[in-house]
């Protein structure tokens, strides 16, 4: 069993900067896939990043291509998402999740992973 936690959250002005953070109990961790996904208020889930088991492969959503950035630590059991540029649009709850069954699939759905974290909340104010 592989626990998520996500921390960095907060609330910021309209073009300031945030890096959250998923720290995962287990070293398996490091041999996963991860992911990070976004949920506002009143919408579904939607895909944000995700990256391979080390760290070479990466993947985003339209929407968050050039501001945002994914990054892992597999030393310190970490992935990082690092938000820049941040709109209104970027509020919600920030969510992490792992594929135990693939460290190379850059998966963009939500079935794609079967580990999650409780999320962190980012709101950004105009």
């Amino acid at each position: 069993q592989v626990q998520l936690v996500e921390s960095g959250g907060g609330l910021v002005q309209a073009g300031a900067s945030l890096r959250l953070s998923c720290a995962a109990s287990a070293v398996a961790f490091r041999s996963f896939a991860v992911g990070w996904f976004r949920q506002a208020p009143g919408k579904e889930r939607e895909f944000v990043a995700a990256i391979s088991w080390a760290g070479v492969r990466t993947t985003y959503a339209d929407s968050v291509k050039g501001r945002f950035t994914i990054s892992r630590d597999n030393a310190k059991n970490t992935v990082y998402l690092q938000l820049s540029s941040l709109k209104p649009e970027d509020t919600g709850v920030y969510y992490c999740a792992a594929d135990s069954t693939s460290g190379y699939r850059l998966g963009v759905r939500e079935d794609d992973y079967d580990y999650w974290g409780q999320g962190t909340q980012v709101t950004v104010s105009s």
